[in-house]
């Protein structure tokens, strides 16, 4: 029987977590496994067996990295670490509807766990819904705001710029635009601010003699968001991309980097919203989510956040699934 202790040290910002061995789930364990950032890796899937056989599959091929002990644990193998991924989720032969209801079940009961074992983590939810399921972990776990973050438009935001730096042939590391709001169908790029290394991006067009105009960019987003339905669709879920997402996460926590990244984040009188998560440009570091900017939106894109708000907020009062 597992013991149930608080975490009464410093949490261990090189053992992380991992709950959920499924495609992501395994597909993030692998992706960090070949970052020598990390000595101790623990796999927890309810499905034992599947933890177990990732842990042996992944420690087959540490040889050709740096030692790391990688192993399939318990609720109580978590009360060290330094970061928890939520990557749970339903089974692939439910329906999409079928299997987020699932996981606005399954990802509160284990937050409150976690929170029986380990009250200093942050913890990265990636299952989706990711703004609903960030909101309610939150709520079921009791951890400040500031320590619980879900992947949000970070790969959204990744797209979009790197399909504006191809249209424009620049380095994709000079665009600076986001992905903002309810990830999925809710979110929305921020165009108003949208800049090449300072540049507006309307300037940066003209002097490079390219065409300017709304359904030109609204086309390119819609490029970025079709990408990961196409993969979907045919694969189940974008594993590797979302691996490599996950890994810019832990990245900017474990090194302090303060890094700007659209993880989900709680609410607090932002945007004068409040009870709810959105994909929003936070300061990223060490500490977890160490600032969200508000950064200015047009009329337009302001409307848009409240709605995408009015909308969460709504399913979490509503409790569409009995949590």
């Amino acid at each position: 029987m597992e013991e149930k202790r608080d975490c009464l040290f410093a949490p261990n910002y090189k053992k992380c977590g991992i709950i959920g061995c499924g495609a992501v789930g395994s597909t993030i364990a692998y992706t960090l496994m070949q970052t020598s950032w990390l000595d101790e890796l623990v796999l927890i899937d309810e499905a034992g067996e599947r933890a177990e056989g990732n842990a042996a599959d992944l420690s087959y091929g540490l040889p050709f990295h740096s030692p790391m002990d990688i192993f399939p644990g318990e609720m109580s193998d978590l009360a060290d670490c330094g970061i928890i991924i939520l990557a749970a989720g339903g089974s692939r032969l439910q329906s999409r509807t079928e299997r987020h209801k699932s996981n606005l079940r399954t990802i509160p009961a284990l937050a409150s766990r976690i929170a029986e074992y380990n009250k200093h983590a942050i913890l990265i939810v990636v299952t989706n819904p990711v703004e609903l399921l960030t909101s309610l972990a939150k709520e079921a776990s009791g951890y400040p705001a500031s320590r619980i973050l879900g992947l949000g438009t970070v790969l959204d935001t990744a797209l979009l710029q790197q399909l504006i730096g191809r249209y424009l042939g620049v380095d994709s590391r000079a665009v600076h635009s986001f992905v903002v709001g309810e990830q999925g169908a809710g979110e929305f790029p921020v165009w108003s601010s949208a800049n090449i290394s300072g540049v507006d991006l309307a300037h940066f067009c003209d002097a490079c003699k390219r065409v300017f105009d709304r359904p030109l960019l609204d086309s390119l987003f819609c490029q970025a968001q079709d990408s990961a339905k196409e993969i979907a669709e045919s694969k189940g879920s974008a594993a590797f991309a979302v691996a490599e997402s996950v890994k810019r996460i832990v990245g900017a926590i474990l090194f302090d980097e303060n890094a700007i990244l659209t993880v989900s984040a709680c609410l607090e009188g932002h945007y004068d919203l409040s009870g709810v998560s959105l994909s929003l440009p936070c300061i990223v570091g060490r500490s977890g989510i160490k600032q969200i900017l508000e950064i200015p939106l047009s009329d337009e894109e302001e409307t848009r956040l409240h709605a995408s708000a009015s909308y969460l907020r709504g399913v979490l009062s509503e409790a569409l699934l009995p949590i």
